[in-house]
């Protein structure tokens, strides 16, 4: 069934005008590739339809290519859906198009449509099904898809088996990954780089150092993967060690390698280190954008410098939404509760689209004010105005707030019972709840607090009266550059009266000399 166009007079003149009443496939790509909006996208289509050029499979690729680029997979499926003839490399770009766009399950039900009709599939075809099958965590179907590639001959491409290699170690198959790898006829840097990152992902720290000191011919990847590993195995100081042999080796860092060091130096609670990590940085023209200079953040407030922290945030030309949240997030965590909501003001200001960590930073800091009411404006402004379905931790501190603001926190704590986990409970039933409405909420805490018969479901923050109430943090981390937020690790943590980093149980064995120039010249 072929699309009709119902106006004819399609205006691009903001992209050019044809000079002649022709209009030629050649002339769509060049207007496409123009394109910046769906509006003007579908102007061009418009002329596509009008001049009878929907045949032509190049061009509604790339309007499949745009408009899913562009959120609107709705669209890209309606091109797709209205092609007579759909050849392989079509196929393929839908299914890669539903799985860039959030939609992996839906592209493993097009490779299975595609299967069940059966169209010709190509070596591209897999390594798109296999990503689809890591997006959704779908093992099994992994399996499958292997074990058809083995059969239709595709297997032996080299891209199907570093594709293959990945879903088993991001579905935490060391074993599967690692038979893949070692009965691999031929190896890129890819192959070895993916072995190492993923055997030190899945723990499996000793084999990807032996496989690491294998490889051939190691590159900038190769070697902050494994340095990386260390770190994320809470190893900081093999994770310096090899560093110091890849500066022997005269490989040059890359931002991904200088990430892994300052992280290893907040899982150390390092800030003198820390500290020369950054210079060692900005002495080595590495420029401070987001990726970086929100793992710097992290590190400084986490190693108790929220000085430092601050210097780096405001110093940053270019921040993203990672950025703004380990910022406020920083601020709460160290009891600046009133910044923490000030500077909240500022991102939305800056048109920076707040999520659901952002909030959990903002309303943590309205549990440090015991400020009842600016708490509910914000949780109603993040499920209301953002649509933001809300996560355990933002009930929790709506909890907390409610608690104090009737003062059922001073009930004296006469049971073993009253413990962090009471009021967790409750935060636990609203999240079941999937309450939203402010006065839902009120009447549900109003059932669990209306008498002090019930009081054991409150946490008693003081070991006396008379104390300041011990306020509760969130764990925070920071992801990779691909990654548009900061991400909650865990549930809700009592924070200690430790400052943030006399808390990291890793420190620096006495007498370890950690050589870190603060320049370095690279061949």
């Amino acid at each position: 069934m072929k699309l009709a166009c119902c106006t004819p007079d399609i205006n691009v003149s903001h992209l050019g005008t044809p000079t002649t009443t022709r209009f030629s496939s050649k002339d769509a790509l060049v207007f496409l590739n123009k394109c910046c909006n769906l509006k003007q996208l579908k102007q061009v289509h418009g002329r596509v339809i009008r001049f009878g050029l929907t045949h032509d499979q190049v061009l509604i690729r790339k309007l499949i290519q745009l408009s899913s680029s562009y959120g609107k997979m709705d669209y890209a499926t309606l091109l797709f859906d209205q092609l007579n003839t759909i050849d392989t490399f079509t196929w393929n770009v839908m299914i890669r198009a539903y799985t860039l766009s959030g939609s992996p399950q839906k592209a493993l039900v097009l490779f299975k449509v595609m299967l069940s009709h059966a169209f010709e599939h190509d070596k591209f075809t897999y390594p798109f099904v296999i990503n689809a099958c890591i997006a959704s965590f779908a093992i099994d179907f992994g399996r499958v898809v292997q074990g058809l590639a083995v059969k239709m001959g595709f297997w032996g491409d080299i891209y199907v088996q570093n594709t293959m290699m990945n879903l088993y170690f991001k579905c935490e198959d060391a074993d599967g990954g690692r038979k893949v790898f070692d009965k691999m006829r031929a190896r890129n840097v890819v192959s070895w780089t993916t072995v190492i990152a993923g055997l030190a992902a899945c723990g499996e720290l000793g084999d990807a150092r032996e496989v690491f000191e294998r490889m051939p011919s190691k590159n900038v990847v190769s070697w902050t993967a494994m340095i990386d590993g260390y770190v994320k195995q809470r190893l900081p100081m093999e994770a310096f060690d090899l560093f110091e042999r890849m500066q022997v080796d005269n490989v040059r860092p890359n931002e991904f390698t200088v990430v892994s060091l300052v992280r290893a130096c907040t899982e150390m609670g390092g800030l003198k280190l820390g500290r020369r990590i950054h210079n060692y940085a900005l002495s080595n023209g590495f420029q401070i954008g987001p990726f970086l200079g929100t793992a710097l953040i992290d590190m400084y407030s986490k190693c108790g410098s929220l000085d430092d922290a601050r210097k780096v945030f405001d110093k940053m030309k270019v921040k993203n939404l990672a950025t703004w949240n380990a910022m406020i997030t920083s601020l709460g965590v160290h009891g600046l509760r009133n910044e923490a909501l000030a500077l909240f003001e500022e991102m939305v200001k800056a048109n920076e689209v707040p999520d659901a960590i952002t909030f959990v930073g903002v309303l943590s800091a309205c549990v440090h004010m015991n400020n009842l009411e600016e708490g509910l404006k914000y949780f109603n402004l993040m499920t209301e105005h953002y649509g933001i379905t809300p996560v355990l931790e933002h009930y929790t501190c709506i909890v907390e707030l409610y608690a104090r603001a009737n003062g059922f926190n001073e009930i004296q704590a006469s049971s073993d019972t009253m413990s962090p986990i009471a009021n967790h409970n409750v935060a636990e039933l609203l999240q079941e709840s999937k309450l939203t409405d402010i006065d839902d909420i009120k009447k549900l805490l109003d059932k669990y607090f209306g008498d002090s018969a019930r009081s054991e479901l409150v946490v008693d923050h003081s070991s006396s009266v008379t104390s300041p109430p011990q306020l509760q943090s969130f764990k925070w981390d920071v992801q990779s550059p691909k990654s548009q937020a900061t991400k909650l690790v865990g549930k809700v943590v009592p924070q200690s009266n430790a400052k943030p980093h006399q808390q990291h149980t890793t420190s620096m064995p006495q007498g370890a000399v950690i050589r870190i120039p603060c320049s370095q010249n690279f061949k």
